[in-house]
């Protein structure tokens, strides 16, 4: 029996048992935006249902176990024999099984499939995000594959399965396969034509021998690997299968697994290849060629990823905020709570909207869609991972010294929320990315400006923002000082053009008045307060 000065009042319930998808009415809203009309019965079918699953009870504590049970590196077994496997813990396989049968590796392989899989993406990563890695790089591996029509026919079909098949065997005796990757070395970094890895042409046409090192190797107990190493005709992109057809093991060394700040549950390793069997993948010396479309769909999968660790962040704030009372009366209703919730809502739904329209443009596919991608992934990626953070910071604050404490799992989210920002390139190499296509690609620039200007007229805020960027865009000269500055406007005005197209007034107005036209402070919780801010809590509260 609880001692009579232990009686707990006044504490949150949990955030359980909910519909992570319906939910969210800014995911719901998009998906029906960008979907097949046809579609959607049976996209809202699956995404209900794993919306279920995320939040579950079950579920969310198998997401604890896997970040409190980290990877462990087993390089040799009892007999002494290299073996250069990870073990993980239960909890892994069974969330990387049930991303699996969720689709998110099949998006290339049915009709509006990047839109289904963005938002089937976003609710996933509100469970754990460690997993989203292998899930993430096996989509990614399709279209560098398809390079080469011979790897992708051999290969697209068990990458877009939805079948988890952990056992490392030759990939040809299973009935699915997940692909990691391997880029960047010691001495190089992002700076990946530094590689020293170097590639022997063996006898059989396109079969070569490996010898070198990677730094970081994602996800290391995948089936096989995208890896680029310098080739007698330049840097070029290969294929390295964990077993060979004959079951044996490649030469695959695990030096070490990283011991990072978050994504604990995910292995990043260090390899060796020391005489390594590979298929090359594309032309010598077309590897950044060949693997940049990996690369664009998991910077993607960045935007997606914070985009569903804000969104568990401010559910979490918000959920607190409307069970919590203190003087006198309930969180959620005290006016400056509820512009910090407001605030932070409005940077949750302007990520989810940009995430779901870079999604429909790959499903679109066509020469337009594709020239906007070129501008808009970067852009995304840079700036909607940077805000990952502070919104993370926020939302933390917002369950007081309860937040700080691990079991709320706000923590868990903090150390989580500074990676895809590292990911796929930092900051920089996306503002450096961003110039370098509006210096050689005008088709780019041209299609982001026709996006953006679909909303003209419609808020004078917004008429203003795209008027100043169109100004500093005139002078791209010594413009690398302040390329941060223009990608980051570059990015907010796509946002405020998507909300004031898609989104309701309420939250329009808000983001339009705060992010456009300068009615903001240095932190959140400094809207106007003539806003509907009730308005826009009330969209953000997760109750399906």
């Amino acid at each position: 029996m609880a001692a009579s000065t232990h009686t707990v009042t006044n504490q949150a319930p949990p955030l359980v048992s909910y519909d992570v998808f319906n939910a969210d009415r800014a995911l719901v809203e998009a998906v029906d935006r960008h979907l097949d009309p046809q579609l959607l019965d049976e996209a809202h079918g699956d995404l209900s249902a794993l919306g279920v699953t995320s939040g579950s009870a079950q579920v969310q504590t198998w997401g604890a176990l896997a970040n409190e049970n980290p990877p462990k590196l087993r390089t040799h077994d009892r007999y002494g024999n290299r073996v250069d496997e990870v073990e993980f813990h239960p909890s892994w396989h069974r969330l990387l099984g049930k991303g699996v049968s969720a689709g998110l590796t099949a998006a290339w392989s049915r009709p509006g499939g990047h839109v289904r899989r963005a938002a089937a993406f976003v609710v996933w990563a509100q469970v754990e995000a460690g997993n989203g890695c292998p899930l993430s790089m096996t989509h990614a591996a399709v279209p560098a594959l398809r390079t080469d029509p011979a790897l992708a026919a051999e290969w697209e079909p068990r990458l877009t399965s939805m079948v988890y098949d952990q056992d490392p065997r030759p990939a040809d005796q299973k009935a699915g396969v997940l692909f990691g990757m391997g880029m960047t070395e010691k001495q190089g970094g992002s700076d990946v034509r530094a590689n020293t890895t170097t590639a022997r042409a063996l006898a059989e046409d396109g079969t070569y021998e490996l010898t070198g090192h990677k730094w970081f190797c994602s996800a290391p107990m995948s089936d096989g690997f995208l890896v680029l190493a310098q080739a007698p005709g330049g840097l070029t992109c290969f294929l390295v299968p964990r077993v060979l057809a004959d079951g044996t093991r490649n030469v695959f060394r695990i030096q070490r697994l990283k011991d990072k700040l978050g994504n604990r549950s995910n292995a990043s390793a260090e390899v060796e290849f020391d005489g390594t069997w590979a298929r090359r993948v594309g032309d010598e010396g077309r590897g950044v060629r060949t693997i940049i479309g990996m690369v664009a769909a998991t910077r993607l999968d960045c935007v997606l990823g914070s985009a569903g660790l804000m969104r568990q962040a401010v559910s979490q704030a918000v959920h607190h905020s409307t069970y919590r009372e203190a003087f006198g009366g309930r969180l959620i209703d005290k006016p400056l709570m509820r512009n910090v919730l407001a605030d932070l809502a409005l940077e949750s739904e302007a990520a989810t909207t940009l995430g779901l329209r870079l999604a429909a443009a790959y499903d679109d596919g066509g020469e337009q869609e594709r020239a906007f991608l070129r501008i808009a992934v970067p852009a995304a990626k840079y700036w909607v991972t940077k805000r990952c953070t502070p919104v993370a910071v926020e939302a933390l604050e917002c369950l007081g010294g309860n937040g700080y404490v691990e079991e709320s799992g706000m923590p868990r989210l903090l150390r989580e929320s500074p990676l895809n920002s590292v990911w796929e390139g930092a900051g920089n190499i996306q503002a450096l990315d961003v110039l370098r296509a509006l210096q050689r690609e005008p088709a780019a620039l041209n299609a982001y400006l026709q996006e953006v200007g679909k909303a003209r007229g419609a808020d004078h805020r917004l008429d203003g923002a795209i008027k100043n960027l169109l100004t500093e865009l005139a002078d791209l000269d010594g413009i690398e000082g302040r390329a941060r500055r223009l990608v980051e406007r570059i990015a907010v005005v796509l946002q405020g053009s998507l909300l004031v197209r898609f989104a309701p007034p309420e939250v329009a107005d808000a983001f339009c008045a705060s992010r456009l036209g300068g009615d903001w402070g240095a932190s959140f919780g400094t809207l106007p307060h003539t806003l509907d801010l009730g308005s826009v809590v009330e969209r953000a509260r997760p109750v399906s």
